[in-house]
Parts: structure tokens; C-alpha cells; sequence
């Protein structure tokens, strides 16, 4: 295979790699990391892009991007008008990018570029998506070790064994990247969700660099807010189609319990002469009914907006160069 050249726009053609990198504010890590990805990829002799999606950067980053698109045609952009987040900009890396094999990696250059020709073999042994393990990391305490709480958490209950789920540097093939659906903040499951489709998952140990420019995005509450979104992982995977099974079988249960209760007061009160206007039991057993009935209406009105929505996309696009 010729190497691409850089001097002229590229000719419609064949792509077998794609490079997404999501970022928000990496004005100044932009350049350095574009000249380590054309070092490394130019080596291994085949047709590439690189797809940089701008989550609606405020220090200039779309102008750097800018420049460097008109050097080289296979940059490819794309600028979000506000920041939407990394789920809607992986969503939209996915389904711009045209490679076989797709690669995604964070542009604040603690991904290394030179493993990606690692990632590509381990793509080529069969996988469907490996994802990068930073066995060494180089982040703050918190981040550190909040990060092992949620891995450990995630792995237990989604069946997988990983040790990094929220890697920024994967490689996928093609056809996982069309198939699951990236939105709100599940970037951080997508190995969960690939392997639930049945899609072949692995991790490899991957070199993780200090952060050289700008600071971190990470807060305290991106930790709780990776929790609440492992419990809509799995509800949307177990009772995505099927609401009504959830609260259909939570209502049922309570509604069968409160029918009972409420015959058995019944029975005591005719056949006994039992008085129930001072009985808390009563209360519990209308309480059950009510409950029980209003379970089983929001199942059937998810069984309804299961059935008619159709999702819309999470981002709002600005400018697409390439």
C-alpha cells in the first residue's frame, strides 16, 4: 500500500484506519499530538484520517484544528456549537469515521500514540474492541482511586473483567462502532456495551504520560455520576424494550399483596365484626393497591414511548472540515 501524502487532497479512496479524538480546550496539545499520530501511522503504510471532534472548545482549539486540516486533507473536523459532552462527541466520531478499524484516544497527550500499531494487531487476532489498560497511571489521588472503586463495581455487575473500562485509548472494529448507540454520559460503558451486543472484547496494558498542557476535567461528581449511569447500563440493557417487565413485576407484586391484605380484613370484618377505622393494616393494604396499579400504568406508558420514540442526536454542529 502507497503511503497517503500529505501535499495534495487525497483521491476518494479506501480508509482503514480512523483516528477519533474528542477534546474540549487542547489548543496547546493539538499540534504536537497531530505530528506523533502522522509520525507513527505513516509508518505502518496505510490510509488513514484523523477525525478531531471539538466539543465546543473557548481557547482556539477549532483554529488550530483549522490550520491543520488545511496542511494535511486527512484531517477531518468537526465543531460542536456548545460542549455537549464525550458521549456526543464519540457518537459523532462514530458516525463520521469511514476506517475499518477505528481508534479512539484523549487529546491531552497522556494516550500514547506508538500503541496504537499494538491495538490494530490485537484487532487483527480477532477482537472486536480492545480497550487500553493504564496499569500505571498518572492522575491525581482521587481520580486514581475513585476510578478503581467504579472498575471494580462495573466489572461485577456488567459480567466483564476489566480492569479500565474508561480508557480513552481503544481501537474497535467497524461494526462496533455503528452498532451501539453512545449517549449521555455512557462513553464510560462501551466495552459493557459491546460485549452485550456479542461483540469480542479484550484489554491490553497501555503507557499513560502525565498531563503536559492545560488541567483536568475531572470532579468529584463525574464519579457519582458514572454510578448513577451504571445502573441505566443495565436497566437499559435488561428492560430497554421491555419496560413493563420492571414495574409490571414490582406492581404486580405489590398489588397482589394489597388484594390479599384487603380480603383478609374483609373476611374479619364480616364474618368477626371487626371494626377496621382504627387499623393501620388498612391503610397498608389500599396503599399496596394504589401502588401497585400506579407501577404497572408507568410500565405500560414505557411499553408506549419504547414504541414510538426514535432517538435524535445529543450534539448540535457548527462547522465540518474534510
Amino acid at each position: 500500500m502507497a503511503r497517503p501524502q500529505t501535499s495534495q487532497k487525497n483521491s476518494p479512496q479506501k480508509v482503514d484506519l480512523s483516528v477519533v479524538i474528542p477534546l474540549y480546550n487542547e489548543a496547546e496539545s493539538l499540534p504536537e499530538l497531530y505530528q506523533r499520530l502522522t509520525d507513527v501511522l505513516q509508518e505502518e503504510n496505510i490510509h488513514y484520517e484523523l477525525l478531531f471532534i471539538d466539543d465546543g472548545s473557548r481557547d482556539g482549539s477549532f483554529d488550530v484544528l483549522e490550520k491543520l486540516h488545511q496542511k494535511d486533507s486527512r484531517v477531518r473536523v468537526v465543531q460542536f456549537r456548545k460542549n455537549f459532552g464525550k458521549s456526543a462527541a464519540l457518537a459523532c466520531g462514530f458516525h463520521e469515521s469511514k476506517g475499518e478499524i477505528v481508534i479512539t484516544m484523549d487529546a491531552d497527550l497522556q494516550d500514547d500514540p506508538d500503541e496504537i500499531p499494538d491495538l490494530i494487531a490485537e484487532i487483527n487476532e480477532g477482537y472486536d474492541l480492545v480497550s487500553g489498560w493504564k496499569k500505571k497511571r498518572y492522575d491525581p489521588f482521587i481520580k486514581r482511586n475513585t476510578s478503581k472503586i467504579y472498575n471494580l463495581v462495573t466489572s461485577w455487575v456488567s459480567g466483564i473483567r476489566l480492569h479500565d473500562f474508561n480508557c480513552g485509548l481503544k481501537a474497535y472494529r467497524s461494526d462496533v462502532v455503528k452498532t451501539i448507540e453512545v449517549y449521555g454520559q455512557l462513553h464510560r460503558f462501551i466495552p459493557v456495551l459491546a460485549h452485550w451486543q456479542g461483540f469480542r472484547v479484550t484489554e491490553m496494558v497501555v503507557k499513560h504520560h502525565p498531563r503536559k498542557y492545560g488541567k483536568t476535567k475531572f470532579g468529584a461528581f463525574r464519579f457519582v455520576a458514572g454510578m448513577l449511569d451504571l445502573f441505566t447500563v443495565v436497566f437499559l440493557n435488561k428492560f430497554k424494550k421491555r419496560p413493563l417487565h420492571l414495574f409490571g413485576t414490582f406492581g404486580l407484586i405489590t398489588l397482589i399483596l394489597g388484594v390479599i391484605l384487603n380480603i383478609y380484613l374483609a373476611y374479619q370484618r364480616i364474618f368477626f365484626q371487626k371494626y377496621l377505622s382504627n387499623r393501620p393494616l388498612l391503610f397498608l393494604a389500599v396503599l399496596l393497591v394504589i401502588v401497585g396499579i400506579q407501577f404497572i400504568s408507568m410500565g405500560l406508558l414505557g411499553e408506549m414511548i419504547t414504541e414510538t420514540q426514535k432517538r435524535k442526536n445529543d450534539y448540535s454542529v457548527k462547522n465540518i472540515l474534510g
